[in-house]
């Protein structure tokens, strides 16, 4: 019998697995140290130690020491469900849509994962300033899928003032989380921030 073609994506190669799973152990035991002893004062030898590896892989998979905390898979996730938005969609709403989609499909070790991460990256001025760093690269990001599926230019005005729009509910809402439900209490900052921009915010200004 003929195989039937499959729409699911497909699935890593060994290699990539591996080095997904390389990725996975060093931020892991990376966070541990960061968590028992201080984010300052824990040595990329002590991670790669940790993580039974040499410090050049440490830094051929995070390149700086805050990338072993900002560095997570959620654009790629993101990425694939915007581009799989049904086209009737507006382009608010099918951001909206992959913001609920990349985080709500979320296990529960990958979620208490985002929250040590959270945690760190509020704490730390350092990471604080490489994830402001993360935000403007996101805005270039969104800006090729906006213009990607408006069919207008990245550099657009529309497509920027959008994208920065985007960025800026976003930044609000991560520096507004605190606590220990920071995660939740991000996500719902995150949905409500699309859902005004999705009215034009005229349940404040209308």
């Amino acid at each position: 019998m003929d195989a039937m073609a499959s729409d699911d994506p497909p699935r890593p190669g060994l290699r990539e697995r591996k080095k997904a799973r390389t990725r996975a152990l060093i931020q892991e035991q990376a966070l541990r140290l960061f968590r028992a002893q201080g984010y300052e004062t824990t040595s990329i030898e002590q991670i790669a130690d940790a993580a039974e590896v040499s410090p050049s892989t440490v830094f051929r998979y995070f390149p700086t020491k805050p990338d072993l905390v900002i560095y997570d898979d959620l654009d790629e996730r993101m990425i694939e469900a915007f581009r799989a938005q049904p086209p009737e969609l507006s382009v608010v709403q099918a951001l909206r849509a992959s913001f609920r989609s990349g985080f709500g499909g979320l296990a529960a070790e990958e979620m208490a994962l985002q929250l040590e991460r959270e945690r760190l990256m509020r704490s730390e001025p350092e990471l604080q300033s490489a994830m402001l760093g993360e935000f403007a690269r996101t805005v270039r990001e969104i800006a090729d899928l906006v213009a990607e599926r408006s069919g207008r230019p990245a550099d657009d005005d529309a497509v920027l003032a959008l994208s920065g729009a985007v960025i800026g509910v976003a930044i609000a809402a991560w520096f507004a989380a605190d606590g220990d439900d920071a995660t939740e209490r991000f996500l719902e900052r995150i949905d409500t921030g699309m859902a005004l921009l999705e009215s034009g915010f005229q349940t404040l200004i209308g």
